[in-house]
């Protein structure tokens, strides 16, 4: 139902920025209906939750790890959701995937998710 296409990736140095971009489009998918979200995986590691913005962006969340330094929005006139990452370290390094986020709950620090579909990841790469 849905095709979501990531660009934004690179290599930076610590204390860099950037900006992930994410474009949905499909032919049953209503953009403004969905909540979305990004996810990072390094090799040989599990996928974790990095943050999650509501279908109708009132309400924004992150993993404890870029709390402050990172910033989601979206923008449903071009069914767009970004990803601002600001002071970017060695740690933040990792292939970034865009998601439509069916189901989202916080289990203490942590948030469960349940992903309906997955972009094709993009990678950031932080030097020091």
């Amino acid at each position: 139902q849905v095709q979501l296409v990531e660009s934004g990736g690179g290599s930076v140095q610590s204390g860099d920025s950037l900006r992930l971009s994410c474009v949905a489009s499909g032919r049953t998918f209503t953009f403004t209906t969905e909540a979305m979200g990004w996810f990072r995986q390094v090799p040989g590691a599990e996928r974790e939750f990095v943050s999650l913005i509501s279908w109708d962006g009132s309400n924004q969340y992150y993993a404890d790890p870029v709390k402050g330094r990172f910033t989601i929005s979206r923008d449903d006139a071009m069914n767009t959701v970004y990803l601002q990452m600001n002071s970017l370290r060695p740690d933040d390094t990792a292939v970034y995937y865009c998601a439509v986020v069916a189901e989202m709950v916080q289990d203490g620090g942590t948030y469960q998710t349940r992903v309906s579909a997955w972009g094709q990841g993009t990678q950031v790469t932080v030097s020091s």
